[in-house]
């Protein structure tokens, strides 16, 4: 770590301390965080907002001593409970005794090998004081969590698991040496509205335990205000200003349906079937996980330039379905089919998935002129340069500049990594657009540019657009159709304008129900 600053320990009551920290590229560059400084007691929440890219997860991350690859410490001090998480040994006994931390993605915490009650047990002992009666420990952990805590459910794989029990699993792992500060870094971003309300009302249970602190990252300003002492506002890698609450939620056009979505309604089962003649066919498909189904006989037409919505609860088989269309899932029965235009193509499938995680689909090793060259010399056998004078035009197409080819995916915001994931998938030429929660990390305002740049994707190259996605708000403005799964099983689907403000199943009204403000105004 280059240029460090040496302080002493925190004033008294005083649980973590940053001063004048400064993170930047390793390779030179402007730096992503700069001379941030705050302290936090216990027993305080702090939130933090801001824009994608704006820094917030270097500050995060920095309290436990932390740099994303292709990053470096420029300056400046941390400090929690008076020791020095960047240093090993501090370290050691920092993390997950002192300070833990959730993120908004549960499978970086789980071990996809391990059993989720031997997981749990093992942080017991690595964790804390506990040596015997870890198997009560791991009962009442689950059971705080209010997750089971029967033998059965301490079996499970973590691959057995539906996002919402993955994400309080995550939180057990992270309670499990009783820390006194917890970082938490968009932990509800990537579930329904139904489990994100859940996990939100979860969250502000345990921040109310005792004297812990917590350091709250999140794009909801609503819950930042709810929820915390303070809030901090990051542009630019700069704190730029307090807050007892962050800004307001921009103000949305009301005409939602408010009902309660109570059980026991009659299904819904009945899909309206559009005349099509181009565009894409799915018809009685079945898919599963090992012996477990997972999606049940789902028909829909998707009509050639149109914009799906696919929503449904965590677990409902909406990502399955996704990677079924683009063919990344073998389908245990049915089809699916593209008819389409007759021009020659490249190699490229017509359906192309873009995924969620756009971290995880870039190579942390690999420029993004590499990311998207290598495709295209693959696809046709491009040369050198007209492979790379075609990496310049589809970064155009994204909306960005050619001075992203030379930096590697850690050097991007997350808006920019999404729009370069987009980019490498346009290389394919693909007819179809499966995009599974591609703007669920992203701030509102930066979710908003990828959806308006792939409506302006849809009028310019004439794409069919597939959106898996949590957001009611963006089905509502953005999609011509609707599909609500449950259970693996169209229970609705038919025009946004019908489904989304007379919806007939109650999955959709209680999906409805928990968005929490009235939103969806759908364009006639």
């Amino acid at each position: 770590m280059t240029g460090r600053v040496t302080a002493g320990p925190p004033d008294a009551g005083t649980l973590a301390e940053v001063g004048g920290l400064t993170v930047g590229p390793a390779a030179g560059g402007p730096p992503v965080l700069r001379d941030a400084s705050l302290s936090l007691a216990a027993g305080q929440v702090l939130g933090v907002a801001g824009r994608s890219g704006s820094g917030k997860s270097s500050l995060a991350h920095g309290l436990l001593g932390h740099v994303r690859p292709g990053l470096e410490v420029r300056a400046g001090t941390v400090r929690v409970a008076g020791l020095d998480p960047f240093d090993r040994a501090d370290a050691r006994r920092l993390r997950g005794r002192v300070v833990s931390f959730l993120g908004q993605d549960p499978a970086s915490s789980l071990n996809p090998a391990l059993r989720i009650g031997t997981q749990i047990a093992e942080a017991v002992r690595l964790r804390s004081t506990v040596t015997e009666g870890v198997r009560a420990r791991v009962e009442e952990l689950l059971l705080s969590v209010r997750l089971p805590a029967d033998r059965n459910f301490r079996r499970r794989l973590p691959r057995e698991l539906s996002g919402g029990q993955a994400q309080r699993v995550a939180l057990a792992l992270a309670l499990a040496g009783r820390p006194g500060l917890l970082v938490l870094d968009e932990p509800t971003s990537g579930l329904d509205p139904v489990l994100a309300d859940g996990m939100r009302a979860l969250l502000a249970e345990t921040l109310r335990e005792g004297d812990r602190a917590a350091l709250l990252v999140s794009h909801d300003p609503a819950w930042l205000g709810a929820v915390s002492d303070d809030v901090i506002r990051l542009e630019g890698g700069r704190i730029v200003g307090h807050a007892m609450q962050a800004a307001p939620l921009p103000v949305q056009p009301s005409g939602a349906s408010s009902d309660d979505g109570s059980p026991g309604e009659t299904p819904c089962t009945t899909v309206v079937e559009p005349e099509v003649t181009g565009g894409l066919f799915v018809r009685e498909l079945h898919a599963a996980h090992g012996r477990s189904a997972v999606l049940h006989d789902v028909t829909l037409t998707i009509s050639a330039s149109s914009c799906t919505a696919v929503v449904g609860t965590s677990g409902s088989g909406k990502t399955t379905l996704a990677r079924c269309l683009a063919g990344l899932h073998p389908k245990a029965a049915g089809s699916v089919e593209w008819r389409g235009d007759a021009t020659p193509r490249r190699r490229g499938a017509p359906v192309q998935l873009v995924a969620q995680d756009a971290r995880g689909a870039l190579n942390p090793r690999e420029s993004v002129g590499a990311a998207l060259t290598r495709p295209l010399r693959g696809l046709g056998g491009r040369s050198t340069g007209d492979a790379a004078d075609e990496a310049v035009r589809l970064l155009g197409l994204v909306g960005l500049d050619a001075d992203v080819l030379g930096r590697r995916p850690g050097e991007l915001s997350g808006g920019q990594r999404q729009r370069v994931a987009l980019a490498r998938t346009l290389a394919a030429r693909p007819r179809v657009l499966v995009c599974d929660e591609i703007t669920s990390a992203l701030d509102p305002e930066t979710g908003g540019r990828v959806l308006d740049l792939l409506d302006e994707l849809r009028r310019t190259l004439g794409l069919t657009v597939v959106m898996v996605t949590h957001d009611l708000t963006a089905a509502a403005s953005r999609a011509d159709q609707v599909v609500v799964l449950d259970e693996g099983r169209v229970v609705e689907a038919g025009r946004a304008d019908r489904v989304l403000a007379n919806p007939e199943h109650a999955v959709t009204r209680n999906l409805l129900a928990h968005k929490g403000r009235p939103v969806l105004t759908v364009p006639k």
